[in-house]
């Protein structure tokens, strides 16, 4: 491993990508819960893919920046790693998980009349009723994600919260394992070890409602470590990597299976791939991909990339009692496209008005706070140096 990703602490495309990843889950569930169907803007989980590519790519990512001043064989470094991770996400999260729970019978009701008016299955109540001690103990530690039975018990979009997790807690191994036997080996072992995980669940005939256990998701991961992978090396093997990215891409572990879904999955992998490592595709696609990337990274997308995370966990707040609302005023007298249009119109401004007021007063002081938690606890007293150093 070396230190060339410390030559920029910025890759222009990733902001707007994190943007796109937001949007493309609240419109997928806009679709959904208006009754207008469209191909894969109407797949909201393929959003959520997007985002975990960009969690795998990041996490390497900065790991490689940081390596020099905090090198991974140490246990300090890992405990720095995962207090970071934890101001990340908690502070928000905790503070949407009580709105969440005390609006649950109120959620609940609005989801009743979505999924009667689209003629649907209706949720189970649990989902929105649940304040039992063991579910929001569950929620405040993060291991909903381990439990079928906990890991979608919140009307938030949190199972993934819980999965995110799980890949925190193992990512400092997993770099040790890159350093002991480089990034191929490294993630074709990490795949099998996951369908090992995947086939003893079938087995067991243990279903999750979401794919919330690490098994399940952790290839995709893998497709964006592999991603910064290329960037770490001096010696780059961006086909190789490429390959094996799109190899991993293909495994359905916690989706369905569908030529559909196998098209989109491998076309996220190419241009991901082809945005980040643009300077290595010829001629014009390269130019292309580079105008793309340089769009992606200013402007609005900049600003919806800080925000993608307030959208992501908020948007279903506003989006089922919204959805309730015009359903039950205008039915089947609007077109499923008209009723698309206006509960997007109302809920999007609103989401991202709510979402700049959340990163602002608890994002943002979130991650200061974790900052100031890992300053108070890597001050040493002052130790006088031995000769012998």
């Amino acid at each position: 491993m070396n230190d060339s990703l410390t030559d920029s602490s910025r890759i222009e495309c990733l902001d707007g990508l994190r943007a796109t990843a937001a949007l493309w889950v609240l419109v997928g569930h806009c679709l959904l819960l208006t009754g207008w169907h469209l191909p894969v803007l109407g797949d909201p989980a393929l959003g959520v893919d997007l985002f975990i590519m960009l969690s795998g790519f990041l996490m390497v990512f900065h790991y490689q920046l940081r390596q020099d001043k905090e090198p991974w064989q140490r246990p300090e470094t890992w405990l720095k790693f995962w207090t970071r991770r934890y101001f990340r996400i908690a502070p928000l999260f905790y503070v949407m998980l009580f709105f969440a729970l005390a609006l649950g019978p109120y959620l609940y009701e609005s989801r009743t009349v979505i999924d009667a008016f689209l003629g649907r299955v209706p949720q189970a109540p649990e989902r929105y009723l649940d304040s039992s001690l063991k579910n929001i103990a569950a929620h405040l530690t993060f291991l909903f994600g381990l439990s079928p039975n906990l890991a979608y018990r919140t009307p938030l979009p949190d199972w993934s919260l819980g999965l995110e997790m799980q890949f925190y807690s193992v990512f400092p191994a997993l770099m040790l394992l890159v350093r002991r036997f480089d990034w191929v080996w490294s993630a074709i072992f990490v795949a099998a070890l996951g369908a090992f995980a995947v086939m003893i669940l079938n087995a067991a005939s243990v279903h999750f409602p979401m794919p919330s256990l690490l098994p399940l998701k952790i290839q995709v991961f893998l497709c964006g470590m592999l991603l910064a992978g290329v960037l770490a090396q001096r010696q780059p093997r961006p086909v190789l990597h490429l390959a094996l990215a799109m190899a991993l891409a293909a495994i359905p572990f916690g989706d369905g299976y569908g030529l559909s879904k196998f098209l989109i999955r491998e076309a996220l992998v190419l241009g991901f791939f082809a945005l980040v490592l643009y300077r290595m595709l010829p001629g014009t696609a390269g130019a292309m991909a580079r105008t793309i990337a340089v769009v992606l990274g200013g402007g609005v997308f900049r600003v919806l990339g800080e925000l993608s995370y307030s959208i992501y966990l908020i948007h279903l707040l506003v989006l089922q009692p919204v959805a309730a609302l015009v359903i039950a005023h205008y039915g089947d007298g609007l077109a499923a496209p008209l009723r698309f249009a206006i509960v997007l119109a109302i809920v999007l401004p609103v989401v991202c008005v709510l979402s700049f007021i959340t990163y602002r007063v608890i994002e943002m002081p979130g991650q200061q706070l974790g900052r100031t938690v890992l300053h108070r606890f890597a001050r040493k007293p002052l130790l006088k140096p031995s000769p012998a150093e």
